[in-house]
């Protein structure tokens, strides 16, 4: 199943990829929400390999997925990997300056089940597929109005 969005950020390109790969950020985002994060790399910047272990509770079954930061193009765009017992999924973050303060956020995420339980899953998204999707862009709004409050106190 893919979901995908574009949003035009009011920001340079390197201030919304930089807010984009603050991956400290992300991990206590998910922290607040109920799940646990932990790093199982060694690097010391971010870059390609980066490896995080998360679990959380989702439709009331717990969840155990690994994330890998695959490739990393600062500021261009990031491909991130994920893989659980049940599905396997993939994500590609690209910018695209449209001018010195304006920058083009464009988000893919695709995910293919492993499990006959993953596939019955998936059939219920794709029945709340609108709201779903209309949920996703709400989220990516949020964050790029966010960015764009910071940069604004910050210039």
């Amino acid at each position: 199943m893919k979901f995908s969005t574009r949003e035009d950020v009011a920001v340079p390109v390197d201030f919304l990829f930089a807010a984009l790969s603050d991956f400290d950020y992300f991990e206590r985002a998910a922290l607040r929400r109920g799940a646990e994060v932990q790093r199982i790399d060694k690097l010391k910047t971010p870059g390609p390999g980066m490896q995080w272990q998360t679990s959380f509770k989702l439709r009331g079954k717990q969840r155990d997925v690994e994330l890998t930061l695959k490739e990393f193009d600062p500021p261009n765009w990031m491909f991130l990997a994920s893989q659980s017992a049940a599905l396997e999924g993939a994500g590609k973050i690209d910018l695209m300056a449209l001018s010195r303060n304006r920058t083009r956020l464009s988000i893919e995420i695709e995910t293919k089940p492993r499990t006959i339980s993953a596939r019955l899953l998936e059939q219920s998204m794709k029945l709340a597929r609108t709201r779903l999707t209309q949920q996703f862009r709400d989220r990516v709004a949020e964050f790029a109005a966010g960015v764009e409050t910071r940069y604004q106190k910050k210039a």
